[in-house]
């Protein structure tokens, strides 16, 4: 069998037709009928009054924390376990991160969120000042790990109390949303005070890069236009009044975007169908466990993270993704956690344990849209095969 990549788009050729305009238009860069429908169908698909498209989802995070007024020397409270780029713009702004633990659903720990601001920081007249470094906390940066919701009722109910802003890093959840609760029907991304998507090559819908930034406050998506789009005042005397950031999606990617929007609810079927597959074939194999998603959500099930007991199992995480590397299957684990990297080694941390064990004993197997049952079925036999 053919190597099976971890995660690859799946393009229709349909799109050709939206390329050819934009070469026959001239209309390939920062410019074009293509930009403003992508963002009106992502915003009509999310139910949010509009959006504003940018270069990637990191770049979409740093306008977001911009335009929500988080400022240098402030604090935002972050996940360990997490992709390195929902953590960077934090630093771009100036701002430190606070690195908090997860739960079971890789998502940011409520209870220990709330834990920190009670008893780690002190509300003042100024807002929530951490205790240790005398710094304001303005945010929480909430990330949607591998297409899962985070606990959002509880993590909106604790920045309600202390005045913080929430960013969802919805990057990897495009079309999860919740089915019950207080946000029944509202999808990831529309619930904090701004959201991000991303449309990298990896993620469930692509424009090859690029990402999107969504709010329910008008004023707001219209400050995070302006910036983008390099704070121009004037187009025609190029007046800049601010410093502004080129950041503008590209109207070829857009056109790539405008036809995966349309596929995006059949690719979520596709993905839960091989979810279930995965599930069924390896629910008997003792140590090997395939993550459940949230409750009361319908997940993207973007990602399907594996958890290896090595006790029950034989293997470790590492000797199980070398066997299966060597068999012709590409798989990852998850993330080396934030707050151990280098750059953020003397940040601050918060009662970090469930990442600790998450980020030593969760491997991700192949989940591409275009997976066969075949190819499961083969990853299924040599996990089975140790």
């Amino acid at each position: 069998m053919e190597k099976i990549p971890l995660s690859v788009p799946n393009l229709n050729i349909d799109i050709l037709e939206n390329i050819r305009e934009c070469i026959e238009t001239g209309w390939v860069s920062t410019g074009g009928r293509f930009i403003s429908e992508f963002e009106e169908k992502v915003a009509a698909y999310a139910g949010a009054p509009g959006a504003v498209s940018t270069q990637s989802g990191t770049v979409g995070l740093q306008i977001a924390l911009r335009v929500l007024g988080i400022r240098e020397g402030q604090e935002v409270l972050v996940p360990a376990l997490t992709f390195i780029g929902a953590v960077n713009p934090v630093k771009y702004i100036g701002a430190e991160p606070v690195f908090m633990d997860c739960d079971e659903s890789f998502c940011l720990d409520p209870d220990k969120l709330s834990r920190f601001c009670e008893n780690n920081c002190e509300k003042t007249e100024d807002g929530l000042i951490n205790r240790a470094t005398g710094r304001k906390v303005s945010a929480i940066m909430v990330v949607h790990v591998f297409g899962n919701m985070a606990d959002m009722e509880l993590i909106m109910s604790i920045s309600e109390k202390y005045n913080l802003k929430v960013i969802e890093d919805a990057t990897e959840a495009v079309g999860t949303y919740y089915t019950d609760g207080i946000y029944e029907g509202r999808f990831s991304a529309t619930i904090g005070h701004a959201g991000v998507y991303s449309f990298n090559a990896n993620k469930i819908i692509t424009t090859g890069g690029g990402g999107m930034i969504l709010s329910n406050d008008k004023k707001l998506l219209d400050y995070a236009r302006y910036l983008s789009t390099t704070a121009k005042d004037d187009p025609l005397y190029f007046i800049h009044d601010e410093i502004g950031y080129n950041y503008r999606m590209l109207n070829i990617q857009a056109a790539f975007g405008t036809s995966q929007i349309d596929e995006l609810e059949s690719f979520i079927e596709i993905k839960k169908k091989n979810y279930e597959l995965y599930k069924e074939l390896l629910a008997e194999e003792d140590g090997i466990t395939l993550l459940p998603f949230r409750a009361g959500t319908r997940p993207n099930h973007w990602f399907y993270p594996f958890y290896i007991d090595k006790q029950k199992f034989g293997l470790d995480r590492d000797e199980l993704l070398f066997k299966l590397n060597n068999a012709g299957i590409e798989c990852r684990p998850v993330w080396k956690l934030v707050n151990e990297q280098k750059p953020y080694i003397s940040s601050l941390c918060f009662e970090i344990q469930k990442a600790r064990d998450y980020a030593s004993n969760i491997l991700n197997l192949p989940c591409s849209v275009g997976l066969t049952e075949d190819e499961i079925k083969y990853v299924c036999d040599i996990i089975r095969s140790k």
